[in-house]
């Protein structure tokens, strides 16, 4: 026996694909079984109550003369019988012939048969039929049952036999044919899939808000909330036209969630919650829901199998209506058999009954009736397949309706499936379309960003950086949380590949920004966004693939000073970069590329007039053309970097303004062009480390005002006298050459305060060298000096002194005689720092307000 509880548990069972089932499937599912309990319910009455009751024929001898019988066959009369009122019957007396009668009780040989005989035996029968009335037929009941069934196989129509199975067997193949792409292997998984996910997206609780929120934006009420907004931030503009951008500018459109640039942003309160489990869910589902787009978009094979087994009941409705229609009237009550046995029974022709022959009829007509219903559904159901295009879907009505105007069309087998789905109900196409919208995903990563990222996670992220601003570095998350924008005090902000960035209205709150970096982060901004970026932001850096990820509105930025450029800008995307121009940069002041340029971008020409500095890193290509450095006559700082240079490019001598030119990293040999520096009248500092120069020619001498001057990592072996005639030299740095002699006239440079001379062959330093009594940084590691003089204490404000590397046996007493030198900035092995005396060991180890230096 069942519990009660498992019965109603029954009742909760829903068909699996119910939701991919029209009304014309599920009405023929309802014709399938009543058809089907057609067919059990004449195959029941046919195996219980079918047969036929049969009797002979016998031929008629009234008023005739008796026929000769045929193959010694007897011939019978027939008999007439009159039933009076009364128990009695009056009978005509039977007649015989002259051939000798054979049955089956009687058999008498013809030999013997005689007058006395016949007179006895119809005296006999006179007798029998006075007591009992009816035709005998001398046929026991054995034989009846014989005839019986012998005529039910011969005398019946084989329909009338096998109908209930027939009925059965065409009722299996609907049944089968209706539910054949539901069960064929390569359509059951991607329908089983997609019923899952279906259902999962139609209660999801995000569904709900989304299309809750969407639904608000619109209403009458949410719109009196956002006019009665009292007060609104200094740059969040109120109207569209007031500091807009151009209409190629990359501004977030009012599609989706309408994020309006020329309204005040106002959170609306969600309408329904979602913790951080719902958010989970929906993100998984918006993954799967991809993945299964780009699975099932690329067949329509479900569609052909709809097709073609919807085809297949046709063709099957019509074979059974043409067949079936020919065999209703051969289903009768009475039947003629003649079974051919008559040398065992005698009679050569019966007469049968069929006592089921009316029910049959009837459930035959109540047969065809539903499959002349089932056919015409049918024909309507490959109406519906050919009167719309089944492999195309639009959600048109959708985003009208919840405002996801980015939700788009599908085809092939996912259109089909959601076509299917709106015979059901349409609401769930509507739902789903939510987990196919980018907005609606974006707007569910905001809702987890927020959640995870408060406030007061984003303060302790704050750190101070070396120019001592507040800085907040975000990496890899999927958007911009909310709360970043809440952090007023804030100087600098770095966004590093976040795809999905977007800056709202909000960032107007932030007066202190200044500087933000968006490395491989193509952020959008809202409208009133970029109208506060464009009147504050001074510093921009941009590290991009491709320059086409360079957000557009970077070009708009009039008032933004400094530009870092990072990444591919070979010859053939340099036009790419002119697709929106610097010329806007009206205020551009320093210009930084690092890429792989083979030629200075035309479009840099643009901004020359304004730029004071350009830096270029290359990443080892060779920079040919730079001619289009002569246009940039204000430029006081230039930077050429790693670009492959064997020479110093002639353009450079017509840079009046320039002060400082750094060189570094190329395959320079000889700079013997150096004499043209000398029409540079401000040049300042020049850097030419990192190269490959083996010489310094005496020319150097006409650069009169070089301060600073960078020659380390060379191929140097001597100084020239002529490097000692720059009188306002303070910076020299001769580091890592092949020097092997310190020159005396080195005592001229009286101006010198920094002096680096490791990593070469100097084994005496010059007493001379202690004359530059303004040296605060000397550098004399990694050399093969033997002894330091005692005049090292002349060098009283020397800050730091590098012997490690050397020879030494010991360092001179009156390093105590250095003021402003302490054990930090002496960089020495241990045992000779252990070795002083401890009076200048102390003296060393005071500690002092005086900072360090290691730099002009």
């Amino acid at each position: 026996m069942f519990t009660l509880a498992e019965v109603a548990s029954l009742s909760d069972i829903q068909p699996t694909y119910r939701i991919l089932k029209p009304w014309w499937d599920v009405f023929m599912d309802y014709l399938a079984v009543v058809m089907l309990m057609v067919a059990i319910f004449a195959g029941t009455m046919q195996l219980t109550k079918d047969q036929v009751v049969c009797l002979p024929v016998l031929q008629s001898t009234v008023n005739s003369k008796v026929q000769p019988g045929t193959s010694g066959k007897a011939d019978f009369a027939t008999l007439e019988t009159t039933t009076g009122k009364g128990e009695e019957a009056s009978m005509r007396t039977v007649s015989f012939g002259s051939a000798p009668t054979v049955t089956p009780d009687i058999f008498l040989s013809r030999a013997t048969s005689s007058q006395y005989q016949t007179t006895e035996s119809g005296q006999e029968l006179k007798k029998e039929q006075k007591d009992s009335s009816g035709r005998k037929t001398n046929l026991d009941f054995q034989q009846y049952v014989f005839i019986n069934q012998m005529c039910y196989h011969l005398a019946l129509p084989w329909y009338s036999k096998y109908f209930p199975y027939l009925v059965l067997i065409h009722t299996i193949i609907l049944i089968v044919s209706s539910n054949f792409w539901f069960k064929y292997p390569k359509t059951c998984s991607k329908i089983e899939h997609f019923v899952s996910i279906l259902g999962k997206c139609f209660e999801s609780p995000w569904t709900t808000k989304a299309l809750s929120e969407t639904a608000c934006e619109d209403s009458e009420e949410n719109k009196q909330r956002l006019t009665g907004a009292q007060s609104l931030p200094k740059y969040v503009s109120t109207s569209s036209d007031e500091g807009s951008p151009s209409a190629s500018t990359p501004m977030i459109t009012k599609s989706g969630f309408k994020f309006s640039a020329d309204k005040p942003m106002i959170e609306i309160p969600s309408v329904t919650i979602l913790d951080k489990k719902d958010g989970e869910q929906a993100k998984a589902l918006f993954e799967k829901v991809r993945k299964f787009r780009a699975h099932v978009e690329d067949s329509d094979l479900i569609y052909k199998l709809y097709v073609g087994q919807t085809v297949i009941k046709t063709v099957k409705f019509i074979f059974i209506l043409c067949y079936t229609a020919n065999f209703v009237n051969t289903i009768s009550f009475e039947h003629i058999c003649n079974p051919k046995v008559e040398h065992l029974i005698g009679y050569t022709q019966f007469e049968c009954t069929h006592n089921m022959a009316y029910m049959l009829k009837k459930l035959l007509i109540s047969y065809i009736s539903l499959i002349c219903v089932y056919g015409f559904i049918c024909l309507y159901t490959l109406f519906w397949l050919v009167r719309i295009p089944l492999k195309e879907y639009s959600f048109e009505k959708v985003r009208e309706e919840s405002s996801f105007s980015d939700i788009p069309d599908v085809k092939n087998d996912f259109a089909f499936l959601l076509h299917m789905v709106d015979q059901y109900d349409q609401l769930y196409s509507k739902r789903f379309g939510v987990f196919l919208s980018e907005v609606s995903e974006n707007k569910l990563r905001g809702i987890s960003l927020n959640h995870e990222w408060t406030y007061e996670k984003l303060r302790q992220h704050v750190s101070r950086n070396a120019q001592d601003k507040q800085e907040l570095h975000l990496f890899m998350l999927s958007g911009v949380p909310d709360a970043v924008f809440d952090l007023t005090d804030l100087d600098v902000l770095k966004l590093e590949l976040i795809p999905e960035a977007k800056i709202t209205a909000k960032i107007s709150q932030m007066t202190n920004l200044q500087e933000l970096h968006l490395y491989h982060c193509p952020a959008k901004v809202e409208q009133t966004a970029f109208s506060f970026l464009r009147d504050h932001l001074r510093c921009l850096h941009v590290k991009f693939t491709d320059v086409a990820e360079i957000p557009a509105w970077v070009y708009l930025l009039k008032t933004l000073r400094e530009l870092y450029l990072i990444g591919n800008l070979n010859s053939e995307n340099n036009k790419m970069i002119g697709l929106e121009s610097l010329r806007e940069l009206r205020h551009l002041k320093i210009l930084h590329v690092k890429s792989n340029l083979t030629k200075i971008p035309p479009n840099i020409t643009d901004v020359a007039p304004h730029l004071t500095k350009l830096v270029i890193h290359n990443d080892g290509t060779k920079l040919v053309v730079l001619n289009s450095l002569k246009k940039m006559t204000n430029v006081a700082e230039l930077e050429l970097q790693n670009c492959e240079l064997e020479r110093i490019p002639h353009a450079i001598f017509s840079l009046s303004n320039l002060q400082e030119l750094d060189l570094k990293s190329n395959s320079i040999r000889t700079i013997e062009e150096i004499i043209s520096f000398q029409h540079l009248k401000r040049l300042t500092c020049l850097k030419l480390w990192h190269n490959k120069i083996v010489s310094i020619p005496s020319s150097i001498t006409h650069v009169k005002n070089l301060e600073s001057l960078y020659l380390s990592s060379n191929k140097l072996e001597t100084l020239p006298a002529a490097v000692f005639s720059l009188q306002k030299l303070r910076y020299l740095d001769v580091s890592f050459n092949s020097i092997a002699v310190i020159p005396v006239e080195i005592g001229l440079l009286q101006n010198l305060q920094h002096f680096h001379i490791t990593g070469n062959k100097v084994d005496v330093l010059p007493k001379q060298l202690f004359k530059c009594v303004k040296l605060r940084t000397l550098s004399l590691g990694q050399n093969c000096i033997t002894s330091i003089p005692d005049k090292v204490s002349q060098l009283l404000q020397l800050t730091y002194l590098e012997l490690k590397g050397n020879c030494l046996d010991r360092l001179p007493v009156t390093l105590g005689q250095c003021q402003l030198l302490r054990k930090s900035g002496l960089i020495v092995e241990d045992h000779l720092f252990d070795a002083l005396p401890s009076e200048v060991k102390e003296m060393l180890n005071q500690d002092t307000s005086i900072p360090f230096a290691n730099g002009i």
